[in-house]
């Protein structure tokens, strides 16, 4: 299975942006799909993610701001991420995850999508 992160950009503090993660090689509906961030010089850390059969999970950080969702068509997972604030400034992975653990299951994580949220 491939995934690859999409969709980052500069935007203001409160403003919004939508990140996408398109799947090949396996059906999304078969898969936990976690989103992780890695701030400058932080560690990577998990956002958010979404269950095979759909149900969501948050980090405390972003619940009520972003929404994670997907496309079985497209075999996509997308992160809605609204009213953005300056510590949301990362580097945004997504990956394939065990659930309830939320433990990122391959090692190559790709080159991510950066986000910068400017104040």
């Amino acid at each position: 299975v491939q995934l690859q992160a999409s969709g980052g950009g500069l935007v203001q503090a409160g403003g919004s942006l939508r990140l996408s993660c398109a799947v090949s090689g396996r059906s999304i509906s078969t898969c936990h799909i976690g989103w992780f961030r890695r701030a400058p010089e932080g560690q990577r850390e998990w956002v958010a993610a979404i269950s095979r059969v759909a149900t969501t999970d948050y980090a405390e950080s972003v619940k009520g701001r972003f929404t994670i969702s997907r496309a079985s068509a497209e075999n996509t997972v997308y992160l809605q991420m609204n009213s953005l604030k300056p510590e949301d400034t990362a580097v945004y992975y997504c990956n394939t995850v065990t659930l309830p653990s939320r433990v990122p299951t391959r090692r190559y994580w790709g080159q991510g999508t950066q986000v910068t949220v400017s104040s």
